[in-house]
């Protein structure tokens, strides 16, 4: 886990003090994650931005992270910055009961959860496909998308 702090300054300057999601937006398991959120954030707490969008490329960038496969979605909370099955407990975490149960996954052992996150991870285009049209968010959705810097 990083924390907001260590990334470049401008980009440490733009993401402080917000909760933010990164998703694959071609991905549906991804996009279906996003949309879960944003239906059970019901405080509005989480920012979403897309991996190929310019804030989405600089935070991968920023993270040594590939910049054309988004094997992991990002979601900050709290200043930290979390990847693969941590960054789903967070945000599960975030939305409170009865969705926080699910943050249990948080403490699974590395040998067991990393190797887990990685196989669906590695085959989210077979098992649930990508999509072939954009995602257009209503003007209130799109209002919770963060910018590139």
């Amino acid at each position: 886990m990083s924390r907001v702090q260590d990334l470049p300054a401008p980009l440490a300057a733009r993401l402080k003090g917000t909760d933010l999601i990164v998703f694959d937006g071609d991905c549906v398991l991804c996009t279906g994650f996003f949309r879960f959120m944003l239906k059970h954030d019901r405080q509005a707490r989480f920012r979403f931005a897309t991996a190929q969008s310019p804030l989405g490329q600089a935070l991968y960038a920023a993270l040594n992270m590939p910049l054309d496969d988004y094997e992991t979605n990002l979601v900050l909370t709290g200043g930290r910055i979390h990847t693969h099955l941590d960054a789903f407990a967070a945000a599960m975490a975030a939305l409170g009961w009865p969705w926080r149960a699910l943050a249990v996954c948080r403490w699974l052992p590395g040998p067991v959860k990393r190797p887990l996150y990685r196989l669906i991870a590695r085959n989210r285009f077979r098992l649930f496909g990508r999509r072939d049209t954009c995602y257009l968010p209503t003007p209130e959705v799109r209002a919770r998308f963060m910018e590139a810097p």
